[in-house]
């Protein structure tokens, strides 16, 4: 069962004069720790180097490190995103173990609190509410919302699969809407052709860290009883019209996952200003207690630990800074490939403020072979280009053959998610390595 597990992120040869399974075309990744399993009598013993475990891998990647030359087996691989922690955070950390209060029964412990309070000013919002992850966020704000059976709610299938879930938990049915071809956040036209008498919340989605346009969400949401959710797990610091993105929406979602714009490791946050909203979110956090072991309404252990708070607070004190850094990598991407004609580089429209979690290009007039060809080219001279989201969300299994979803036409989708690629653009990144990530990709595209 464990090499079974292990298949999903490195595929495996066996060698037919011993019967030792060794992993193929495998990938720098994690670091020098060393990991030994034992299959049944078999052995296998590599180094973490070695394998790539995450969502960016296409693949196996053909013979990628014989075809290296010397420069790029030296050359550090260069991440799509990566924590950038420091002694302020091992600090805060450390200080939370020492206090001996690493949780609330409650989930509003010390840490979390000035957590929640500091990001809730941060965004311009009256309340934030931490959680254990970004889709514990989506999941507590429907069901905040009180969405469950007989309700339809709008989103992008061009996402991460972790919203339509959260959905689907509640027991209502996603509707799957198309996306603007330039920004690739949902396209007001399209969710107005999916709105019926049934749809109780839409899911704006900030891709890639560019803010959706949440105004005209609103604005036709407004009068019809339909919760707007804002999906901001990718936008922390973005703007829409002067406005942080967590002041606007009628609740919005944010996810502290270890390549987000801050990190928790693992965590999440909503914000609102409705005191309703929060007073239930709050509940649902802590397994629909309205006070302890009196339950009101359905809920779950969604509490942020003290660590994670901790280390939350100290990332937010940095996001500034980290934004800052980000924007002028983009930038200075931005100069080196403008002239590339066969590149559609990243917008910014007018009253929007990208956070720029990933710098997201698009190959014209590709299938999906090809950009995966350019994205393997990439991998071979260690830069970890991304594809996301390469399925979107109605062409995987769940979604496609079952009828938990309904969907019109997604054109825009489905063409996106063969043409478009992303590449790194992190804080820790400095102008080299920003320029050669790309002269490489110009050279690659030639």
């Amino acid at each position: 069962m464990l090499l079974a597990h292990f298949r999903r992120f490195a595929p495996f040869n066996r060698t037919k004069s011993t019967g030792e399974i060794k992993p193929k075309h495998v990938r720098d990744s994690i670091g020098s720790i060393e990991i030994v399993f034992v299959i049944c009598n078999l052995s296998l013993r590599i180094t973490c180097y070695e394998i790539c475990f995450g969502p960016t891998l296409l693949g196996t990647r053909a013979e990628i490190t014989e075809n290296r030359g010397q420069a790029e087996q030296l050359r550090e691989l260069i991440r799509i995103n990566q924590p950038f922690l420091g002694k302020e955070e091992i600090d805060a950390a450390v200080e939370v173990l020492r206090s001996g209060i690493l949780t609330d029964k409650s989930g509003m412990g010390p840490r979390v609190l000035e957590f929640e309070r500091s990001f809730a000013k941060f965004v311009g919002a009256k309340h934030a509410v931490a959680v254990v992850n970004g889709t514990a966020a989506l999941h507590a704000s429907l069901l905040a919302a009180d969405v469950g059976p007989g309700d339809e709610v709008i989103l992008p299938s061009f996402t991460f699969v972790g919203a339509a879930n959260a959905v689907v938990l509640t027991g209502a049915t996603p509707v799957f809407a198309d996306i603007d071809k330039d920004t690739y956040c949902l396209r007001i036209e399209s969710v107005e052709e999916c709105v019926s008498r049934k749809t109780k919340a839409i899911i704006p989605t900030d891709l890639y860290g560019l803010p959706s346009d949440v105004s005209g969400v609103a604005n036709l949401a407004h009068g019809k009883d339909i919760v707007v959710i804002e999906d901001a797990a990718q936008a922390h610091g973005a703007q829409l019209d002067g406005k942080k993105i967590g002041s606007i929406a009628d609740m919005t979602c944010f996810s502290f996952y270890a390549g987000k714009n801050i990190t928790t490791g693992e965590g999440g946050m909503v914000t609102t200003n409705d005191d309703g909203y929060a007073q239930a979110l709050r509940m649902v956090r802590s397994h629909g207690e309205q006070r302890p072991y009196w339950t009101v309404r359905p809920g779950h252990n969604y509490h942020m630990t003290e660590i994670a708070a901790a280390i939350g607070y100290a990332q937010l004190r940095k996001l500034p800074s980290f934004l800052e850094k980000r924007r002028k990598n983009a930038e200075l991407t931005t100069e080196k490939l403008n002239m590339t004609g066969k590149l559609l580089l990243p917008k910014e429209p007018n009253g929007r403020k990208h956070s720029w979690y990933l710098y997201t290009v698009r190959l014209r007039g590709v299938n999906a072979a090809k950009r995966n060809k350019i994205v393997d080219k990439l991998w071979n001279k260690n830069i970890e280009a991304g594809v996301y989201y390469s399925s979107p969300v109605h062409s995987t299994p769940l979604y496609r053959d079952s009828n938990i979803a309904r969907r019109g036409r997604l054109p825009e989708t489905e063409k996106a998610s063969r043409q478009v690629f992303s590449l790194p653009v992190h804080p820790r990144l400095g102008e080299t390595e920003i320029e050669y990530v790309a002269e490489t990709l110009r050279k690659t595209i030639a």
